[in-house]
C-alpha cells in the first residue's frame, strides 16, 4: 500500500498540513523551517512519496509545464535550443512538451490550440515567422510566453534572439575584406524575422562597401539543405559565377557543400563559403566552415528568464533582446585580394586597392 501525507507527518513528527505543504512548495508562504523542509523531503523520498501532479494543478491552476515550439526540430540549431531551454526548465523544476511546426504555419496554429488545452504555464516559441496572429491567441488566453530567434519586428512580445543584421555584416564584411566582389546570398524563408534580418546585413555590406546588389545573386527560399544545394548548382551555372556564397543558415550551407561536391569545385579554391548559426558540426567538415555563431546556451537562458520573470510578474514591461554574434573564421573563406585586380564601383579604384585601404582577412 503506498505511503501518504499521514504516514510522513507521524515519521517526522509535524502536521499532515506541514507536510502538505512542504511538498507543495509552500513552505516560504507558510515559513517552515528549512529544518522541517529537508526532514519532510528526506522521508517523502525514503517512501518513494510522489506529488500527484494532476491534483497539485487542480488546486493551484498551474502543470508546471512549459510548451516549446521549433520550427524544424531536425534542424541541428533548433535541435541545440531545446537542449539548452530543457536544462534550464529542469533548474526550475518544470516539465516541457516539444512540438515541431516543420516550417508550417498551419501546424503551429495547431500546436498552440493544442498547448492552450494542456494549459500549459507558459510557452517559449520560434515561430515559422510569417505571421503572429495566431500567436496573438496566446496572450489573449493570459497565457505567458516568449519569442525564440523566429521573432517579430511589429508585434510587442518578449523576444531574445542574436543580432541578425549585425552577423550577417561580420560574415559579408569578411569576404569583402578577402577580396570577394560577387557575393551570393542563398536565403532561408523569405519574410521571416532570421531572414531578413541577415538579408538586411547582406545587403548593408554591399552597399557600405560600394558593391552594386545584384538581385540575380539573391536566391533561395527556405532553411533546409536541399535549398542550398539546388541553389547552388544554379548558381554554379552563371556566366558569371559568384566568387563567394554567404547562407542564412547551417543546413543550406550542407546542401551547397554536395553541389560543389558533385560539381567539383573545391571549397574555398574555387569557391568560399560562410555560413550563420555554426553548430558543432561545422568544425568537423573538410574544410571547417567559417560561421557566425549563435550564442544557444545564452539565448535559452534568457528566454527562460524572461518567460519565468512574465510569470511571476503579468504586467511588467516587455523586452526584445538582441545578443551579439560572434564570427569564427576557419577555413573555408580564400583570400583572392592578392590574385587579381577587381573593378568596383567605388572611386574607379581596384578591389585590391579598396581592400589595402581596409585591411587584409
Amino acid at each position: 500500500m503506498p505511503y501518504t501525507l499521514k504516514d510522513i507527518a507521524e515519521k517526522t513528527g509535524v502536521s499532515v498540513s506541514t507536510v502538505s505543504r512542504v511538498l507543495h512548495d509552500n513552505s516560504q508562504k507558510y515559513k517552515i523551517s528549512e529544518d522541517t523542509q529537508a526532514k519532510v523531503k528526506a522521508v517523502a523520498k525514503s517512501f518513494g512519496y510522489r506529488v500527484n501532479a494532476l491534483a497539485r494543478g487542480l488546486r493551484t491552476q498551474k502543470t508546471n509545464e512549459i510548451g516549446v515550439i521549433v520550427p524544424d526540430i531536425s534542424n541541428p540549431f533548433f535541435s541545440a535550443v531545446i537542449k539548452s531551454v530543457a536544462g534550464e526548465l529542469r533548474k526550475k523544476n518544470y516539465n516541457f512538451i516539444v512540438y515541431d511546426s516543420d516550417e508550417d504555419i498551419s501546424i503551429e496554429r495547431s500546436a498552440i490550440k493544442s498547448l492552450l488545452e494542456k494549459h500549459v504555464d507558459g510557452l517559449v516559441i520560434a515561430s515559422v515567422g510569417q505571421d503572429f496572429s495566431h500567436i496573438q491567441k496566446i496572450r489573449e488566453a493570459n497565457i505567458p510566453f516568449v519569442m525564440v530567434d523566429r521573432c517579430f519586428d511589429d508585434f510587442d512580445a518578449d523576444s531574445v534572439s542574436v543580432d541578425n543584421v549585425k552577423g550577417a555584416l561580420l560574415a559579408v564584411n569578411h569576404l569583402i575584406k578577402s577580396g570577394h566582389r560577387r557575393i551570393a546570398f542563398i536565403q532561408g524563408l523569405p519574410g521571416t524575422y532570421a531572414n531578413e534580418t541577415r538579408l538586411e546585413g547582406y545587403k548593408s555590406a554591399l552597399t557600405s562597401a560600394g558593391i552594386s546588389i545584384d538581385e540575380n545573386l539573391i536566391v533561395g527560399d527556405d532553411f533546409r539543405s536541399l535549398n542550398g544545394y539546388l541553389e547552388t548548382k544554379l548558381l554554379l551555372k552563371l556566366s558569371n559565377p559568384p566568387t563567394a556564397i554567404f547562407t542564412a543558415g547551417d543546413l543550406i550551407a550542407l546542401g551547397a557543400l554536395e553541389a560543389c561536391r558533385e560539381n567539383n569545385i573545391s571549397i574555398p579554391d574555387d569557391l568560399s563559403l560562410i555560413t550563420f548559426d555554426d553548430p558543432v558540426f561545422t568544425t568537423y567538415l573538410s574544410p571547417p566552415l567559417s560561421a557566425v555563431e549563435q550564442p544557444i546556451s545564452k539565448i535559452a537562458e534568457m528566454a527562460i528568464a524572461m518567460l519565468y520573470r512574465r510569470m511571476k510578474n503579468p504586467n511588467d514591461e516587455r523586452r526584445k533582446v538582441l545578443l551579439e554574434p560572434k564570427l569564427n573564421v576557419r577555413g573555408s573563406v580564400a583570400n583572392i585580394s592578392t590574385l587579381a585586380f577587381i573593378p568596383i564601383t567605388n572611386n574607379n579604384q581596384t578591389g585590391k586597392e579598396q581592400i589595402n585601404k581596409s585591411g587584409s582577412a
